[in-house]
């Protein structure tokens, strides 16, 4: 396909799909994910060739997409282990990037996943992950913390919170989703925007995280319960 539909308002470049999934295939290492060897990822290396996707579409963005996050490593991780948390039931996969918590969510019998992402790349490298792991993905192109959450009944956020404006955007949508009755998680390695007053930790995983880097040893990647704020007259 040369394009691929959006959410709201949200400008997009066409691509070229198909032969972006072919060069996925093609040039990035398909195996077994640290941590989570249950799921295969294609992750970019020192020969997948990435100065030629840049060459090749003008408004490449920063390719986060093919490479591991300790959140979504977590959460995928727990979901695996905690199958009773998505199984039957409607999931976003809010800011998929490789898509690894959507797949996690389908190996344990999700009903629906939504993979939402900002990029277009992602949406494309998510599919072709998902269909190297048998799992079935609803790619949605655009910004969907700027309005109401779809119709599901879990959110998972993965790495969402390392800029502040980020941050806050997502923030907001996931209270909107607690508001809806929606229950959400979030993966993070205690990034610096993370609103750490509104969770609850309730797993801790040893791992990498944003592509592997060695000084990552020793390193925990967490699942929270994100909860509604709770003000001093609550207390």
């Amino acid at each position: 396909m040369k394009s691929i539909g959006h959410v709201g308002d949200t400008a997009i470049e066409s691509i070229d799909a198909a032969g972006l999934a072919h060069f996925i295939r093609n040039n990035f290492v398909l195996g077994p994910v640290p941590t989570v060897p249950e799921i295969l990822l294609h992750t970019a290396g020192p020969r997948s060739c990435m100065r030629r996707l840049a060459e090749r579409y003008e408004h490449f963005r920063t390719p986060y997409w093919a490479y591991l996050w300790g959140g979504g490593l977590a959460l995928a991780r727990y979901l695996l282990d905690h199958p009773y948390v998505v199984e039957g039931r409607r999931v976003l996969d809010l800011g998929t990037g490789s898509g690894i918590v959507g797949i996690a969510s389908a190996k344990v019998g999700a009903s629906q996943i939504i993979a939402s992402d900002v990029d277009p790349y992602a949406i494309v490298g998510s599919s072709v992950n998902a269909k190297a792991n048998g799992a079935e993905l609803l790619p949605l192109l655009g910004d969907l913390t700027a309005g109401p959450p779809p119709q599901v009944d879990v959110v998972l956020v993965g790495d969402l919170f390392y800029d502040a404006v980020l941050a806050a955007r997502v923030t907001a949508f996931l209270d909107r989703c607690l508001g809806a009755g929606m229950a959400v998680l979030i993966g993070d390695p205690y990034r610096a925007h993370l609103p750490t007053t509104r969770l609850d930790a309730i797993a801790n995983y040893p791992g990498p995280d944003f592509a592997g880097l060695a000084s990552d040893a020793g390193r925990l990647n967490t699942v929270f319960q994100f909860r509604t704020e709770t003000h001093a007259e609550d207390r």
